[in-house]
């Protein structure tokens, strides 16, 4: 087709280029322009060109007012007074220059004479690397070539084939920038060590070329074509019982096959011989997509592959799940006689599970009496029961797939944080590049060596202790004293990270709070209620929303100061604790109004100040202010009071004011 294209294409240049010759030079009906020695040259010749006028064509019968000018294109090279004039032309480039003469006599537009086009080319070089091939037994001989550089000039190119008894064929092609040939014919199988020899020539203006010959035989040049119908069978549904079949044309002798699964770049390859449409695959993975392929050859040493096959995508069949689901555990006390245990796993790898998981069976047993027993089916990574503080119990997990199970992970129900000898030291969070964070510890007191693995656990941080924020976790082995933990880690987010040392029945744990990245809060705690309390107060706040922390909350500031008071305010800094949310500030003065008011602090810096609350301290009347900004407002008073009382309380600085 691309051939077939530049053909045209050429074919439009010379009839688009004809047209504006006989344009402009309107048949040449004045006088005529010769070139010598000719019209087609070799790139880097000189040629000479003239142009003269045909009898009583010039101005007005006086030659010596005839003013011939020559043009390249539209561009004047050359002039002269009189009937001829010529000019030596060199350094034309290649391809094709147009050259027109023309005539210009005095008080009138110039008269195009005569033009001509000169042809700048080269001859032929070699073609290199001939090859010829039949697709497929049923096929025709088609040869493909290189052509070497082009030649500028119109080129034509013979395919010559040779065989037994003398007999030729040739096939021509008359585009310029030809490089293939399709014989049609078929060569047979009946002789297939018969001799062919091909060889293309080259043939333009300014020479020739031939090829050196290429000599093959059937079975050098036939390149079957691709098997088809392929598929796959699976013996019993099993993995290990697969047998891939396909057709092939008669002759094949060798197949290779490749196949790789789905979302791999590598490919396995296997060569087989005289297979005869089937082969038997040992080692493929079960509950996996494959993809595969298959090319064919006539003979073991000679000729060419096919090529691929279209491709057959096939998943394989589930076997039983190999591996134990990887469990872990969280216990929390209800009352003085229960606790609730929440078991948490993680999902088997794709080649673990080797299937889709179904269901994981869970299995809860108090071991020391042998008789309380629970079995629990769910589709779900966690579960949770209630069971009773006393008893030594033990939990086994695990995934079913249509196969069958695999072998359950049991682990004994412990006080991970019971053993304090085995507590780690000097826990670290830093943070470490983005959504991580690096956890460090020292080895616990106790003796090292007894430390049987770490594990790190984190989950978000939520002051209400909400059990539902899921739960992640890495095991460590003993040498290790720090982890890389990545899996559900999000910036401006705090996390409350423990790091337990595990050793037969007994665990310890250390834990700290820590984030991968932060910023200064968005905004400060909202204070609630203000309290009096025997010449104190109590300041009730509630904790600043969790996307508004932007990281962990390393303090509390309280700040006051006395109402319409340019001072600076004074303050109180808190540690952050997880269930804080209230602090007694005892320096206030009785009988005097402040405004009062709160922010948080990370490491990077301070919140904006939360809302602002007044409150007045009566002294030793026990009060408790519910206090909008300006007033102070006192509407609760224990203890019966005399009028006397009232009336010395209202000329107190603090305004009382009646709701």
């Amino acid at each position: 087709m691309a051939h077939t294209f530049r053909g045209c294409s050429l074919a439009l240049i010379f009839i688009i280029t004809w047209l504006l010759i006989k344009a402009k030079i309107d048949a040449c009906k004045r006088g005529d322009v010769t070139v010598k020695p000719s019209r087609v040259i070799l790139l880097g010749s000189t040629v000479n060109i003239s142009c003269s006028l045909k009898p009583r064509q010039g101005c007005l019968h006086y030659s010596r007012r005839n003013k011939l000018i020559l043009y390249k294109f539209d561009r004047r090279i050359n002039f002269h007074h009189g009937h001829s004039l010529n000019s030596q032309v060199t350094d034309l480039p290649l391809g094709t220059t147009l050259f027109v003469c023309k005539l210009a006599c005095i008080n009138s537009d110039e008269i195009q004479i005569c033009g001509a086009e000169i042809f700048v080319g080269v001859a032929p070089e070699q073609p290199q690397n001939l090859s010829c091939i039949q697709k497929g037994e049923q096929g025709t001989v088609a040869c493909t070539w290189e052509r070497g550089r082009d030649t500028h000039l119109y080129t034509e190119y013979t395919l010559q084939l040779s065989g037994p008894k003398n007999l030729t064929w040739q096939k021509q092609c008359k585009d310029t920038y030809c490089d293939y040939l399709d014989f049609g014919i078929n060569l047979t199988p009946e002789s297939p060590e018969s001799s062919f020899t091909a060889k293309v020539t080259a043939v333009n203006s300014l020479g020739s070329s031939s090829s050196f010959p290429s000599t093959f035989t059937f079975l050098d040049i036939v390149r079957p074509l691709p098997p088809w119908d392929i598929r796959i069978k699976f013996q019993k549904a099993s993995v290990s019982r697969c047998t891939l079949y396909w057709r092939d044309e008669g002759l094949v002798l060798l197949n290779r096959l490749r196949y790789r699964p789905s979302n791999s770049r590598l490919w396995n390859m296997v060569n087989v011989t005289k297979a005869k449409g089937r082969h038997d695959l040992l080692d493929l993975k079960p509950f996996t997509e494959y993809e595969f392929q298959i090319s064919s050859k006539l003979h073991l040493y000679k000729g060419s592959w096919s090529d691929w096959s279209e491709s057959l995508r096939a998943q394989t069949p589930e076997e039983e799940p190999t591996g134990m689901l990887d469990v872990w555990y969280m216990k929390r006390h209800i009352d003085y006689s229960r606790q609730q245990i929440s078991l948490f796993w993680k999902n088997l790898s794709v080649s673990e599970a080797r299937g889709k998981i179904l269901h994981y069976q869970v299995t809860l047993q108090e071991l020391t009496g042998g008789k309380a027993m629970t079995q629990n089916i769910t589709g779900h990574t966690s579960w949770t029961t209630v069971i009773p503080r006393t008893g030594n119990w033990a939990v086994a997990v695990s995934a079913a797939n249509s196969k069958g199970s695999s072998l359950p992970t049991r682990i004994n129900i412990m006080n991970l944080c019971e053993a304090g000898l085995l507590a780690p030291r000097q826990v670290s969070a830093n943070s470490e590049g983005m959504d991580n964070i690096l956890v460090t510890w020292q080895p616990p007191r106790k003796d090292p060596s007894a430390v049987q693995e770490y594990v790190v656990e984190w989950r978000e941080l939520h002051p209400g202790g909400d059990t539902q924020v899921p739960l992640n976790w890495l095991r460590s082995p003993p040498y290790n004293v720090s982890a890389l933990i990545s899996e559900n880690i999000k910036s401006y987010i705090c996390y409350e990270i423990h790091v337990y040392a595990l050793s037969g029945d007994q665990g310890g744990c250390s834990s700290i709070l820590g984030n991968s990245k932060h910023k200064a809060p968005l905004s400060g705690p909202h204070i609630n209620a203000i309290t009096e309390e025997k010449g104190s107060i109590l300041i009730s706040w509630n904790s600043i929303p969790v996307q508004e922390q932007m990281g962990c909350l390393l303090h509390y500031r309280i700040y006051w100061k006395e109402r319409d008071s340019n001072s600076q305010p004074q303050l109180c800094e808190i540690p952050y604790r997880v269930s804080q949310n209230s602090h007694p500030i005892n320096s206030l003065q009785p009988r005097v109004t402040y405004v009062l008011w709160m922010t948080a602090l990370t490491a990077a810096g301070e919140s904006s100040h939360g809302n602002e609350r007044e409150f007045c301290l009566q002294g030793k009347a026990n009060w408790m202010a519910f206090v909008a900004p300006s007033i102070c407002i006192a509407i609760i008073m224990v203890g019966i009071f005399s009028t006397h009382y009232f009336q010395q309380k209202r000329r107190h600085s603090c305004p009382w004011t009646g709701s």
